[in-house]
């Protein structure tokens, strides 16, 4: 009977054994990993926010004629740039649409005779702008409530913002505006207005933010779908390292670096600035061409694991050292 029990306590001993050294085992390989030099040098940091939105007309105008009538002429067609007081067409009252309907019975020379005794109501451009909308042809009649036809003074874009991103954007601040119809073609533009009413659509709240394009193309159409990426923060020839390269520690930013000595990783502290989330900027604590170490990772997307990581506890024994690039 003792024998039982001195055989089920060994085994319980040796599976005991087992567990902690498959957990010891993986706790190491855990804490080792690979590091690749990654130098210091001077690049462009542009932080960013990206937004969807829809090119709207940022004041949309209809024209109405003052009195029910028959178009005689319209003279711009649709994409037009008019200039305010500019004739688009010419019209008739119903009396001398009846008028010059009788006198056409009559012949030509009756018909001239009442056109100039009866001349057309021009209908005139109220502001300067691009005609957007063409509702009427020659020979249309039309009552006071039609708009015959429609313009816009410009075109912008209305972005919706989330608002956890809204404190980042400002009045003025630039933008650039891609079109999903034109793939490729980016166009210049300025924060022009920032709503103050929200939008709530499944629990997500946007703003309304309207860019305007500093110069619209031609073929920029009202409704066309935009992407618009507000530029946050940027910076210009500075010092930067890779973004995974810089960790927080105890409340201060940290790389690792190789010890010229003993060709181990060693930590030290540096002053940061802007992020775009692939680079940081690197203020002080490095000087250019320097190396950082950055954990590498194999064609799976797995870390390399030869040498310690300090970021991760106590080095192990038989450490490797760090690999170069």
């Amino acid at each position: 009977m003792k024998k039982v029990y001195v055989g089920a306590l060994i085994a319980l001993l040796a599976v005991g054994g087992g567990i902690y050294a498959w957990q010891r085992k993986g706790a190491a390989s855990a804490e080792a990993v690979a590091y690749d030099q990654v130098p210091v040098k001077r690049a462009s940091i542009s932080v960013t926010i990206l937004s969807t939105g829809v090119i709207k007309p940022e004041n949309k105008l209809e024209i109405k004629p003052p009195i029910a009538g028959r178009v005689e002429s319209v003279l711009v067609k649709e994409g037009a740039r008019v200039r305010k007081g500019q004739t688009l067409a010419w019209m008739s009252s119903t009396e001398r649409a009846a008028m010059l309907d009788a006198a056409t019975a009559r012949g030509p020379e009756e018909l001239k005779k009442w056109e100039e005794l009866y001349r057309p109501t021009p209908i005139l451009a109220p502001i300067n702008g691009t005609i957007i909308q063409r509702n009427v042809e020659s020979g249309q009649t039309f009552a006071t409530n039609d708009a015959v036809l429609v313009m816009s003074d410009r075109l912008t874009v209305k972005a919706q913002v989330d608002e956890t991103d809204l404190a980042q954007i400002k009045l003025g601040q630039k933008a650039t505006i891609g079109l999903d119809a034109y793939a490729g073609e980016e166009i210049r533009g300025t924060v022009d207005q920032i709503a103050y009413d929200a939008t709530t659509v499944n629990n997500v709240t946007t703003y309304v933010v309207d860019v305007l394009p500093d110069g619209a193309p031609a073929h920029m159409r009202s409704g066309m779908t935009a992407n618009v990426t507000f530029v946050v923060n940027s910076r210009e020839n500075v010092l930067t390292v890779p973004a995974d390269a810089v960790k927080v520690e105890e409340g201060k930013m940290v790389v690792l670096t190789e010890d010229p000595n003993t060709k181990q990783p060693l930590k030290r502290e540096v002053q940061t600035g802007a992020t775009d989330g692939k680079r940081t900027e690197i203020i002080d604590g490095l000087k250019e061409n320097e190396a950082v170490l950055v954990v590498s990772f194999n064609g799976l997307g797995e870390r390399k694991t030869n040498a310690a990581n300090p970021f991760m506890g106590g080095p192990p024994r038989g450490n490797k050292k760090p690999k170069g690039r």
